[in-house]
């Protein structure tokens, strides 16, 4: 989701006021990184470029009439990888506006990442990577698709 007007300590109950709109995006993650080579630390793992990629449009919150009850989706290559709804996260929109604006002011553009469904690659048994030249594609219901390739990067 994307923050539309600023704000701090904002309780569940008026969280909605202060989204804007939806977006897809790709939390991509470098388990190398994450596991091996950062020793468990998992910030630098999804900061390096091309990281985390959003689009391609917004969609205004005025347009989505609950977004705690849209399909996702999640395909590797053609292959579904993830395949859930909004409405089985842990913790819905407002609670998660309104707890984490308990420790940071949400000024408007800020993005928050509602988290993945099941279906992580490291994961799964066996675990599942991604490999150059792999195509990744998000899907939201009523929001839209991203697709991005995995491309290794140039040294």
């Amino acid at each position: 989701m994307i923050i539309g007007r600023k704000g701090k300590n904002i309780e569940p109950e008026d969280a909605m006021d202060y989204v804007f709109g939806y977006t897809c995006a790709n939390d991509v993650s470098a388990r190398d990184w994450q596991i091996e080579k950062q020793q468990g630390q998992w910030f630098r793992g999804k900061s390096f470029d091309t990281f985390c990629p959003l689009g391609p449009f917004v969609v205004t919150k005025d347009d989505i009439a609950d977004p705690n009850d849209l399909t996702l989706r999640t395909t590797l290559n053609g292959l579904t990888v993830q395949n859930s709804s909004t409405s089985d996260m842990i913790f819905n929109i407002p609670s998660m506006i309104s707890f984490l604006s308990r420790s940071m002011t949400l000024l408007p553009g800020t993005v928050i990442l509602t988290g993945t469904p099941e279906g992580v690659g490291f994961s799964r048994r066996p675990p599942l990577f991604l490999s150059p030249g792999d195509v990744v594609r998000v899907e939201i219901e009523k929001i839209g698709v991203l697709e991005n390739p995995v491309i290794m990067e140039s040294i």
